[in-house]
């Protein structure tokens, strides 16, 4: 759930070539017998590789390293992605079929390899577009009911909020900020591109031009010149406006305010979906496949 500038030595294990949309994955699967099969851990990778690829339009890298660890336990465990081409992750030796459908970290990680290294600065955007673009791609390909998207949005954006002596998004490096802080802006910037281009463009855009402008994680490119290539892009300055307002100063955002113009809300916990909204549309949008505007709550 990082990116690190280095990696070690990787260990011997079971590989095999995996071909995606605009690359090859070389996974190297634990050596160690584990409760799901190679064909589960396979499918698992594929399906993050599917959402990612989706989302941006080809797989952000030309070739990944993917290097799957054993650890005791169940489930996936943490994951670390390195700027030249490399994931490393953990699954528990008695991981399910289930618990690797539902898994989220492997499509997060994946995502960092979309946006350019960043300084430690600006660690905000990268740990925040992996958390939004996640659920949101997953959300794109039917790997994710759209109501878990926006009922973990409504429940831990709040967790993004600046709290009593924080500063701005480049100035406040505690979790909380680095993650739902990074995140909300993100939402931010996708609702205000779709506002000012009448729905007909969003952060999805911008990302994949910056990301065709090879803006990869193997590329060192300053903040405001990776925003400057999304603004162009979708014909905004939205990514340029929010960066300047949210970067050295607080910023607090109207949450409610904003659930109400996308049409959300909570009732027992469960998300309702108000098409009313003035913003119904661009909450459908989001989640939409290529963001074609035809996606259903």
């Amino acid at each position: 759930m990082g990116v690190h500038p280095s990696a070690e030595q990787a260990t011997s294990t079971e590989n095999t070539v995996m071909k995606v949309r605009g690359g090859t994955i070389d996974v190297a699967l634990p050596a160690d017998p584990i409760k799901g099969s190679s064909k589960d851990l396979l499918r698992w990778i594929q399906d993050a590789a599917n959402a990612v690829t989706a989302y941006y339009g080809h797989f952000p890298v030309p070739h990944l390293t993917l290097e799957v660890r054993s650890r005791n336990g169940s489930g996936v465990g943490h994951g670390v992605t390195y700027p030249r081409g490399l994931i490393r992750i953990t699954v528990g030796k008695d991981v399910t079929v289930d618990e690797l459908k539902d898994d989220w970290t492997l499509t997060h990680e994946m995502t960092h390899l979309a946006f350019p290294n960043m300084p430690e600065e600006q660690h905000w955007i990268e740990e925040g577009l992996a958390t939004y673009v996640e659920p949101v791609a997953r959300a794109q390909v039917g790997q994710l009911p759209i109501t878990e998207v926006w009922g973990q949005f409504i429940r831990d954006m709040p967790k993004g909020e600046p709290r009593d002596g924080d500063a701005g998004l480049d100035h406040t490096p505690t979790w909380g900020r680095t993650y739902w802080g990074g995140a909300m802006f993100c939402l931010l910037a996708d609702v205000k591109i779709r506002e000012r281009t009448h729905n007909r463009k969003g952060l999805q855009d911008a990302l994949r031009a910056i990301l065709d402008q090879g803006g990869n994680i193997a590329e060192d490119l300053e903040i405001t010149k990776a925003f400057a290539i999304g603004d162009k892009a979708t014909g905004t300055s939205v990514l340029g406006d929010l960066y300047r307002q949210m970067s050295d100063k607080p910023s607090p955002v109207d949450l409610p305010e904003l659930w109400d113009k996308l049409g959300l809300s909570l009732n027992g916990g469960q998300v309702v979906f108000n098409d009313q909204a003035v913003d119904a549309g661009i909450r459908k949008t989001i989640t939409s496949p290529r963001g074609d505007g035809h996606g259903r709550d």
